[in-house]
């Protein structure tokens, strides 16, 4: 065995540690989302909604099911709880009055900012000061691939079947 085949790759261990933080850094969003979805008291899947609401502006009930990933009686189940919790509203669509379209409510966009703003603030604080804006963009660079990546696996497993329910024994 050659002397450079037993050395480890400076890349492998940069991208096993990179593996690494990503993974902490998604088990601290997972419990951040939870706790945020605690706190409003609604579930993951609603507030999966509400961050589209907040990103989008107004969408229809039929583009929140396909971001979502939601049949229609599942959306209009999500819709019901947030309307109920006065976290959103249905309002008629401006261009075809056949459609409605579903936005934040004042109150429910002041009270996910009172959720979100501390982390938006504190982040812009310490990223801003530690890096500057050539490796933000880099950085940018980065999260924009793993996203695409991170989707088209997504799809890649819904393709796929879901195996058969098994029956528990006692």
């Amino acid at each position: 065995m050659k002397a450079e085949e037993a050395m480890p790759n400076e890349l492998d261990d940069v991208l096993a540690d990179l593996g690494r933080a990503v993974q902490a850094y998604q088990a601290a969003v997972d419990d951040y989302d939870r706790e945020t979805a605690r706190l409003l008291g609604i579930n993951g899947t609603d507030l999966r909604c509400l961050e589209h609401l907040i990103d989008a502006g107004e969408l229809t009930p039929r583009e929140l099911g396909e971001r979502l990933n939601l049949v229609t009686g599942s959306v209009t189940a999500m819709l019901d709880r947030l309307e109920k919790l006065d976290l959103l509203a249905r309002a008629p669509h401006p261009a075809d009055r056949r459609k409605v379209v579903v936005r934040l409510t004042d109150a429910g966009r002041q009270r996910c900012l009172d959720l979100i703003a501390p982390l938006i603030e504190d982040g812009a604080r310490e990223i801003g000061s530690r890096y500057d804006a050539s490796q933000l963009r880099l950085v940018t660079d980065y999260l924009r691939t793993n996203t695409e990546l991170q989707r088209r696996h997504v799809q890649r497993l819904r393709d796929q079947e879901s195996p058969p329910a098994t029956r528990r024994t006692r």
